[in-house]
């Protein structure tokens, strides 16, 4: 094989919690009242504009999730020796991009670099900004770039626009056939706005996505988009890396907290008592204690044990995810008690009303109350839960990362990246795009996930039933 597959731990966690959720989506298909809040979730223009964008970040991290290690060309056929560098199906669908490094920083869409240096010219030692690698090598004199920055983005828009008018086209003859109507009967009606769903929103944002797309690549194939950090390695690269491991953060600590807060938040509420006082005690200390040391003791021992077991974890990336993976249990652990304590105080509302209490008085077990009663009655407060709390453990990642708890600093992430900025903002002059693509790449990301949050939230609340 010219390749080796590598499952790190995150990446089984992933793709198991991606299992999971199409599991789940079937069940959902197959139950009316679990399909109408969702359907609630869809005609919401807002929400779906949303998780459009979301499933851009989704996409490429699960792309960025499926590694593998290359073959070394010298080595034999019957014993093949395989590099320690583990690369990604994303990586390799970005080709050069990851490859094209620079001597040292470069503006974004430059041809030279940031600062001056002393050169050779004719004889003559002379101080000028040098020519890049490979950013704009293309071009033989600065007076060129401006234009063919224009000519690549203008192509780059209309490849965009060709695309998406060639899906809507296939969307308007698949809806009108499956309606029953012509396809100018249809285009009538979205733009009216009279179709069940947010056709119109969903066309723009595609739309919007394909020409952002279309116009990044023509500009990355030529160009530094973001320009290059310390080392030279395209900002671009780097920040869309980092998606992997805020979508990490957001969704394997999840998995952690739900069951933490699930399980103790109906016991403390449903059978009160001792079991109530207990774990009141429990998130009171744990609440007591500052997340942060938890979180820097814990990442401590990890690279401890890292470090005394060095033949565990053979490459570099082994290293980091297990850092990742103790990262999302720890912040898991210290995070469910909000939760927790929310659920708590609905069970015991739950535990009072008539059907609860002629349940019990009929001898129905607990297991049973909770999981037919409590339960379901709860479930919109966790979906609620998951998905508000995702965008707040995407920021956790970079506070965490900035004052040097977070992940490992061989990884990419945009709280490396903002750590990795705060000399660079000291010097002169001034690098600021490794800081504004990190904000501009977290910024999306977590409006996205909030406004999702907000239409989940107008559907799955039965106090914002009435609300459109």
């Amino acid at each position: 094989m010219s390749v080796m597959p590598v499952i790190l731990w995150t990446d089984a966690l992933i793709f198991a919690l991606l299992a999971s959720v199409l599991v789940l989506v079937w069940l959902i298909r197959r139950q009316e009242h679990l399909r109408a809040p969702w359907r609630a979730v869809a005609q919401r223009p807002m929400a779906m504009g949303a998780a459009l964008v979301l499933s851009v970040f989704v996409v490429t991290g699960l792309l960025d999730s499926l590694h593998y290690r290359e073959k070394l060309p010298d080595s034999p056929a019957d014993r093949p020796h395989y590099s320690v560098e583990v690369l990604s199906v994303f990586d390799k669908l970005v080709g050069d991009l990851r490859t094209r490094q620079e001597k040292t920083y470069s503006a974004p869409l430059a041809m030279q670099l940031y600062a001056k240096e002393f050169v050779q010219r004719d004889g003559v030692t002379v101080r000028e900004y040098p020519r890049l690698k490979f950013g704009g090598a293309h071009l033989q004199t600065e007076a060129e770039r401006i234009p063919d920055i224009a000519r690549r983005s203008l192509t780059g828009l209309v490849q965009g626009l060709a695309v998406s008018l060639l899906l809507f086209g296939l969307l308007a003859a698949w809806q009108a056939h499956r309606s029953h109507m012509s396809s100018g009967q249809w285009l009538v009606a979205w733009r009216a706005g009279r179709l069940d769903w947010p056709a119109r929103t969903v066309v723009l944002i595609v739309s919007v996505l394909l020409m952002l797309g279309g116009m990044l690549l023509n500009l990355a194939a030529a160009y530094h988009v973001f320009g290059t950090d310390k080392v030279g390695q395209d900002v671009l690269y780097i920040s869309l890396k980092s998606i992997r491991t805020g979508l990490v953060i957001g969704t394997l600590t999840t998995l952690v907290t739900l069951p933490l807060a699930i399980g103790f938040g109906i016991a403390a509420g449903y059978f009160r008592g001792w079991v109530d006082d207990v774990i009141q005690y429990v998130y009171t200390v744990l609440n007591s204690i500052p997340g942060v040391l938890l979180i820097a003791a814990a990442v401590l021992i990890v690279q401890v044990y890292i470090e005394s077991n060095p033949d565990l974890f053979d490459t570099a990336a082994a290293r980091a995810d297990i850092r990742l993976l103790a990262l999302c249990l720890i912040m898991g652990v210290t995070s469910w008690t909000g939760l927790a304590r929310l659920l708590r105080g609905e069970s015991l509302k739950l535990r009072t009303l008539d059907y609860v209490e002629a349940a019990r008085a009929f001898g129905v077990s607990h297991a049973r109350i909770i999981g037919r009663h409590i339960f379901p009655n709860l479930f919109h407060l966790v979906l609620i839960a998951i998905v508000l709390d995702f965008s707040g453990l995407v920021l956790a990642e970079a506070v965490l990362s900035y004052v040097g708890v977070g992940v490992d600093p061989s990884m990419h992430s945009w709280g490396n990246m903002i750590n990795g900025s705060r000399l660079e903002l000291a010097r002169e002059p001034v690098v600021w795009w490794q800081l504004g693509a990190a904000f501009a790449f977290m910024f999306t990301l977590v409006l996205a996930a909030n406004l999702f949050a907000d239409g989940v939230r107008d559907a799955f609340d039965p106090r914002q039933g009435g609300r459109r």
